[in-house]
């Protein structure tokens, strides 16, 4: 695990990238994520590539392109989509290159996070009412908590804030360098 590379996870919602973003600037790291660089690579969006393709092509190429960007040889910040750590051993290869992170954020906040607009951006979400985005988030994150709970580090909370995240980190460098 190289403690130069973050990696966020956790539910849509959660804040990963806005919090990713900050993070990134504050250290000095440059900052990714997972979801722009496939649709990037592959050149579409990732709700085109689910409703041509399937969710298990997305997953796999997912995966690849999580393990090309994890091996990189730079400082980083990367977010990663809510689905992204409980596929194809994807935990296990975040594990191995980076420190993770898991935002735990409750699902009321979730809920309000992802009915103020976002929905639409959100294929696994997309043209669903808020009764059927609960029943959603909440077997979602049944599925998704034991891989989540993997995480290096685990925050809970509505508001996680970068300087929590840097304390989790600057801890364990204070405790590898003894």
């Amino acid at each position: 695990m190289e403690l130069n590379k973050i990696v966020l996870i956790g539910m849509p919602g959660s804040g990963k990238t806005t919090l990713g973003r900050e993070l990134a600037n504050r250290l000095g790291f440059r900052f990714y994520d997972l979801d722009h660089i496939i649709e990037s690579e592959a050149g579409t969006r990732i709700s085109t590539i689910f409703s041509e393709k399937g969710e298990g092509y997305f997953r796999q190429i997912e995966s690849q392109i999580l393990l090309r960007s994890l091996q990189k040889d730079e400082s980083f910040v990367l977010s990663t989509g809510g689905g992204a750590p409980c596929f194809n051993e994807n935990m296990d290869v975040i594990n191995k290159y980076a420190l993770s992170v898991y935002l735990d954020v409750p699902l009321g906040q979730l809920l309000l996070r992802l009915t103020r607009g976002q929905v639409n951006k959100r294929p696994l979400f997309y043209g669903l009412e808020t009764g059927e985005i609960t029943l959603k988030l909440k077997s979602m994150y049944e599925l998704r908590h034991p891989y989540y709970e993997m995480a290096k580090i685990k925050l809970s909370g509505e508001d996680i804030s970068a300087e929590l995240v840097i304390g989790e980190w600057m801890g364990l460098l204070k405790g590898k360098s003894k």
